[in-house]
């Protein structure tokens, strides 16, 4: 199973409630913390859609 190692590098102050929650769908709530999350299109899907939050540090096949 592949896996991603997602890290915020964004605050979640001041932005959109649904752009918060998706932080919290990938189990991150505060700056500069990582989770190894399965590649799957929907964690994929969450992560396109807050760029300017999360980044993708590293891909494991």
């Amino acid at each position: 199973m592949a896996t991603i190692v997602v890290k915020q590098i964004g605050s979640p102050i001041r932005r959109p409630a649904i752009q918060r929650e998706t932080l919290k769908g990938l189990g991150l709530n505060k700056m500069n913390r990582t989770r190894e999350l399965e590649d799957t299109p929907s964690v994929r899907g969450m992560v396109n859609k807050i760029p300017h939050l999360v980044t993708i540090i590293e891909e494991k096949n």
